[in-house]
């Protein structure tokens, strides 16, 4: 199972990770860095530095590896790219913010961590669950209270951007006009269906709109079918899988399902500086000293210079064997519980070592992989039985006079269908590979039945025709009701149009709604105020009736729609009244301002830190981008 997993790091699902190394990163946790001084990048001068990049990269792997997904070495270097962007990126929205006076006082910080639920106990902000919930997640109070203040000047920097968005006072309160507008509307409409329920067709009215269309009302080429099928689906769900035969398929599976030895420990580190045998010293007395009982953890605090493990003691967590290369992994995974090594050297410095805890590696029980074995099982049974039943099916069809006999041969079930056509049908759909072997001169004409047809991988097919129906002009009694529907609606329809158009052109001409409408037979009038967000009107009409422009006085908009049930509607606009933001109360008319500024200023913000991005001055150490590190 885990060995799957990396194995399908390759093809579609890399380019899955690509895509998420690509994405912004929030970094915040343990600090993780093994390397020297130095800069990543250069942003306007500012320096990303090395062990801020390292840590980045580190707080990444350890992030995809613990949604179990282990970056292959080909791929790593394009996820230390995507991290050292995103740094860039974060550094010079922090260099804008920092230039434009943005600001989180540590008062609105505090308000901000203790209104969060996470940490409120009885409703009221509990320090001991706050600190708890950091060391069981290995954070840095300081470390984490930065971040948080970074994340609120961003937040302070996105409103600042909708803010600047042009959606100014005015230009919100025309919004609210628009968006709160009413139109008073005189509607007219004729119901098409109950119209055409009235109209009476005759038998020669029929006949003649028969003898008119020799090519209409035509049924196509289709055929009956016999057919035997095999469904590798069908074939699984009958599959039974024993208990004895489970466990052995287990035993003889169980290299496959193998959890990886961790190991979680403790070190110094001590850089080399400029004076290596210095640091070697150094780094024996810090091994001598906790050896002899000295309290590893306080060493740490005081002299490692791993600026990102130090403060918690140089706990390193629990880690596999793939993410520590080199001397450092040699020694941790050497090591009993409890040791204390040192010094370790590597290319970082020397390191001194403590071994706090092992979680054993080897197979996971039957119990863990039950579900994934029993479908394996299955399949592997049904494959079989589907590979055997067609090497039955293939050999009966060389001797096998008609298909009713193939069937009884092979143990297969004889099924039909009939009306299937060059367009598909059922229950093989459109499938091509079926309709081509259907309609193949063999089949269709000679009477013979078909090769083994593969629908696709896990359903196959033999077919034979049992009879042949000609594409032919259906009798005119059997499309009789058809006949007579087209011609109801089509007269009403022009009728309707006809009577639409009288309506239009009377209000046109200046003519009053109610009496014009009421000279016309089979209008429904009614008049309504809507407005934009009305349910209860046709959305057609609603939508039909704000595309045109505001009436001026006397002289209504007039149009005509036709309706989503089926009616036909002549509207006339009289009269409007623009929305009134006063009506709506203050807290909602601000947090609508708010949107609409967001909306914009989300577009703005992409903008701006694309163009921060362009006029900056950046340069990358592509030495530190291709510094191997203890976790590649």
């Amino acid at each position: 199972m885990l060995q799957r997993i990396r194995d399908r790091i390759t093809g579609k699902f890399a380019l899955a990770i690509l895509a998420l190394i690509a994405l912004p990163f929030v970094f915040f946790g343990i600090n993780y860095n093994f390397i020297g001084v130095g800069f990543a990048a250069k942003v306007n001068g500012d320096e990303i530095s090395a062990f801020e990049f390292e840590n980045a990269y580190r707080n990444q792997l350890l992030r995809l590896a613990e949604q179990g997904t282990e970056i292959p070495t080909e791929l790593r270097q394009l996820v230390r790219e995507g991290v050292l962007d995103a740094l860039i990126r974060d550094m010079l929205v922090n260099q804008f913010l920092e230039q434009a006076g943005y600001e989180i006082s540590d008062q609105i910080l505090t308000d901000f961590i203790q209104r969060d639920e996470t940490w409120r106990v009885d409703g009221e902000f509990s320090r001991e669950a706050y600190y708890q919930w950091l060391e069981t997640r290995g954070l840095d109070p300081g470390q984490f209270e930065a971040s948080q203040r970074r994340g609120l000047e961003q937040n302070q920097l996105q409103r600042g951007v909708a803010a600047s968005a042009f959606v100014t006072p005015s230009e919100y309160r025309r919004y609210l006009n628009l968006y709160g507008e009413q139109r008073q509307v005189s509607i007219a409409e004729i119901d098409i269906v109950a119209l055409a329920e009235t109209i009476e067709v005759s038998e020669e009215e029929a006949r003649a709109y028969y003898d008119e269309r020799p090519d209409a009302f035509r049924s196509p080429e289709s055929v009956d079918l016999s057919y035997v099928e095999l469904r590798r689906d069908a074939l699984a769900a009958g599959v039974e899988v024993g208990e004895d035969e489970l466990e052995r398929y287990y035993q003889e599976s169980s290299s496959r399902f193998v959890q990886d030895e961790q190991r979680r420990a403790r070190h110094i580190l001590i850089p080399f500086g400029d004076d290596e045998a210095a640091a070697g010293e150094q780094a024996a007395a810090l091994a001598a000293r906790a050896q002899a009982g000295e309290p590893f953890e306080d060493l740490a605090r005081q002299y490692s210079k791993d600026g990102g493990t130090a403060q918690q003691g140089g706990d390193l967590g629990f880690m596999l064997r793939t993410q520590l290369s080199g001397e450092l992994g040699d020694a941790i995974f050497e090591m009993e519980t409890g040791d204390i090594v040192g010094p370790v050297k590597s290319t970082f410095g020397f390191h001194v070592i403590r071994l706090d805890g092992v979680r054993a590696g080897g197979p996971l029980p039957l119990e863990e992989v039950r579900g994934e074995l029993e479908r394996e099982l299955r399949s592997q049974k049904a494959d079989a039985q589907y590979e055997t039943l067609e090497r039955q099916l293939a050999d009966a069809l060389f001797d096998a006079a008609n298909i009713e006999t193939l069937a009884r041969s092979v143990g297969l079930e004889l099924n039909g269908t009939s009306g299937f056509t060059r367009l598909g049908g059922e229950p093989f759909g459109t499938n091509q590979a079926a309709i081509d072997a259907i309609f193949d001169d063999a089949v269709l004409t000679r009477g013979e039945i078909s090769d083994i047809i593969e629908l696709d991988a896990n359903r196959a097919i033999v077919v034979a025709v049992t009879r042949y129906n000609e594409a032919a002009r259906r009798p005119f009694e059997e499309v009789r009701a058809e006949i007579d529907s087209s011609i109801k609606s089509e007269r009403a329809f022009a009728i309707a149009n006809q009577r639409v158009a009288e309506l239009q052109a009377a209000l046109l001409g200046g003519a009053d709604f109610e009496e014009a409408a009421a000279a016309i037979e089979g209008l429904t009038t009614r008049t309504a105020v809507i407005e934009r967000q009305d349910t209860d009107v046709d959305p057609r009409i609603r939508a039909a009736v704000f595309q045109e422009k505001k009436p001026a006085p006397g002289r209504p908009r007039v149009g005509t729609v036709v309706t989503e049930d089926s009616k036909y509607a002549v509207y006339s606009i009289t009269d409007y009244a623009p929305g009134r933001p006063e009506s709506i109360p203050l807290a909602e008319r601000d947090a609508g301002k708010q949107q609409l500024g967001l909306m914009s200023g989300s577009r703005d913000l992409q903008s701006l830190i694309a163009e921060l991005e362009r006029r900056a001055d950046i340069v990358k150490s592509e030495d530190v981008l291709a510094q191997e590190t203890p976790f590649d």
